[in-house]
C-alpha cells in the first residue's frame, strides 16, 4: 500500500546540492562559500566539484559545531555511450573516481557506492527525454539558477514529468549551481529546504534519500500532511498566489488567483488513479516552489 512521504514535524534545514569552489572551476574558496552562505541563512552545502570527490569528515571539524554543514560530493560530465553529453551531479562519499574513467564508469562506480545520482540542467546540455530516461537516474534538477542566467536553460520540469511516468518516486532538486564568477554571478536563487531530526550529516542525507524535503526559489511550505482518510493532502505555506496538485499529463487541480489575494493553505483529494502527485505553489513575483512526489511504498520510489 501507498504511504505518504512527507514527515514535517521537525525543523526545516536550507540547503544547495550543486555549487563549484576553486578546486575546479568555481571562483569562492570554500571558506568564502561558507560565509556568503551561512549569511543568508542556510544550514548545509555539498562539495559538488567536476571529478573532485570530497571528503570533508577528513577535515577533523565537529559539522555540528560548524556554521555551516558540508556534505560530500562530485559533479561528473561527460558523453555516454551514445555519445549523448551529461553532467550529473552525485551526492555521498566516493573514492576511485577520476576523469579518465569516463562518465558511465564513474556512474556505476558512485552507485556502488551508494550514492545519488542527479541529472543536471538537462535543458542546459540539449539532452532528449529518451537521455534522461536511459540510466535511471535519482533525481533531477527541476531549477539550475546559473543556467537560467547563462541561456535561459534552467527549467528542468518537463524532463522531470518524463522520469516521473517512468520511475513515479524520481526525486526533484532545485539548485543554485553557483561558479561565482564574473560571468557566472549568481547564487542563492534556488534550493531545497529538508525536514529532519538534527542538522547532522546522516540526518540530512537520510531525508534527502527519503525526499523529506521540498525544492524552492522563494515560496515555502511550511506543513505538509495526509488528510484524517489519508486520501489527500493538505499544506500550509507562506503566503502565494496559486496551489496547485500537479499529476500526470493535464491531470491537475488548483487554488488560486490572478488578482492580489493570496493564499496561505489548501486541501486537496488525491485522485487514487494517478499514477504520481506533486505539490507546486507559486508567489506574487513568479517564484516556485516544488515538493516531491506525496506517495511512496508502491513501487513509486
Amino acid at each position: 500500500m501507498p504511504s505518504f512521504r512527507y514527515e514535517t514535524a521537525g525543523p526545516w534545514y536550507k540547503g544547495n546540492l550543486h555549487i563549484h569552489s576553486t578546486a575546479s572551476d568555481g571562483g569562492k574558496t570554500f571558506a568564502e562559500l561558507e560565509d556568503m552562505y551561512a549569511g543568508a541563512g542556510y544550514d548545509f552545502l555539498f562539495r559538488t566539484d567536476h571529478w573532485v570527490a570530497s571528503d570533508v569528515a577528513a577535515e577533523g571539524s565537529e559539522p555540528e559545531d560548524d556554521e555551516l554543514l558540508w556534505m560530500d560530493g562530485i559533479e561528473l560530465d561527460g558523453p555516454d555511450g551514445t555519445g549523448a553529453n551529461f553532467h550529473v551531479v552525485c551526492l555521498g562519499r566516493f573514492t576511485g573516481l577520476g576523469r579518465e574513467m569516463g562518465l558511465e564508469a564513474g556512474m556505476a562506480a558512485v552507485r556502488e557506492q551508494g550514492g545519488l545520482t542527479i541529472l543536471a540542467h538537462p535543458h542546459w546540455c540539449g539532452n532528449s527525454f529518451d537521455d534522461a530516461l536511459r540510466h535511471d537516474f535519482d533525481g533531477v534538477e527541476v531549477y539550475n539558477h546559473v543556467c537560467r542566467w547563462l541561456n535561459g536553460k534552467g527549467d528542468g520540469g518537463a524532463y522531470w514529468s518524463a522520469m516521473l511516468d517512468r520511475r513515479p518516486g524520481t526525486l526533484a532538486m532545485a539548485v543554485d549551481d553557483a561558479h561565482l564568477r564574473p560571468e557566472h554571478p549568481g547564487w542563492n536563487g534556488g534550493w531545497v529546504m529538508v525536514n529532519a531530526p538534527a542538522r547532522t550529516r546522516e540526518a540530512i542525507a537520510a531525508a534527502i534519500r527519503a525526499g523529506n524535503y521540498y525544492c524552492s526559489r522563494g515560496p515555502e511550505f511550511r506543513a505538509i500532511g495526509p488528510t484524517a482518510d489519508g486520501a489527500g493532502v493538505t499544506l500550509v505555506t507562506s503566503p502565494v498566489r496559486f496551489l496547485r496538485l500537479v499529476g500526470p499529463t493535464w491531470c491537475g487541480q488548483r487554488i488560486g488567483s490572478f488578482g492580489r489575494r493570496t493564499f496561505t493553505k489548501a486541501t486537496f483529494e488525491i485522485p487514487p488513479d494517478w499514477a504520481w502527485a506533486y505539490l507546486e505553489i507559486e508567489d506574487s513575483a513568479g517564484r516556485r516552489a516544488w515538493t516531491n512526489t506525496l506517495l511512496a511504498g508502491d513501487g513509486r520510489l
